[in-house]
C-alpha cells in the first residue's frame, strides 16, 4: 500500500510539459498536428479517437475504419520553460503548434487540420 502511495506522489510531483504532437496515417501518410499543455493527456487524444469522441472528424472517420494499428502519436518538441516572469505559456505553445503547422503543412491531400 505505501508503494502505491509513493508511486502517486511521484506522478503528481512530475512536471507538467506542454508541447505540439503528430498523430501520422501510416498507411496514407496524412497527419494531424495538434498542441497541448499537458503532454500527459495524450492518452485521452487515444481514448477519444477510440471512442469516436476526436473534434477531427476526418481523422476519426479514418481511424475508425482504418484501425488504431495504422496511426503513431509522435511528439513533436515540447515547450521549453521560459525563465521570463512575463512569458505567456499559452501563446508560446501557441506559436511552437504553428510553426510545426508550417513545416509540416497537414493540410488538404497531405494530413487533417484545416488551414486557418
Amino acid at each position: 500500500m505505501e508503494r502505491k502511495k509513493e508511486l502517486k506522489m511521484q506522478y503528481k510531483e512530475m512536471p507538467i510539459k506542454a508541447g505540439v504532437y503528430k498523430i501520422q496515417n501510416k498507411q496514407n501518410g496524412k497527419c494531424f498536428v495538434g498542441s497541448t499543455p499537458n503532454l500527459k493527456t495524450l492518452n485521452g487524444v487515444k481514448f477519444m479517437l477510440r471512442n469516436a469522441n476526436h473534434t477531427n472528424k476526418q481523422l476519426q472517420e479514418e481511424w475508425l475504419a482504418q484501425g488504431e494499428e495504422q496511426f503513431e502519436i509522435t511528439v513533436l518538441e515540447e515547450l521549453k520553460k521560459s525563465e521570463d516572469p512575463l512569458a505567456n505559456p499559452k501563446k508560446e505553445l501557441e506559436l511552437l503548434e504553428e510553426k510545426w503547422l508550417e513545416q509540416l503543412k497537414p493540410y488538404g491531400e497531405n494530413g487533417y487540420n484545416i488551414q486557418k
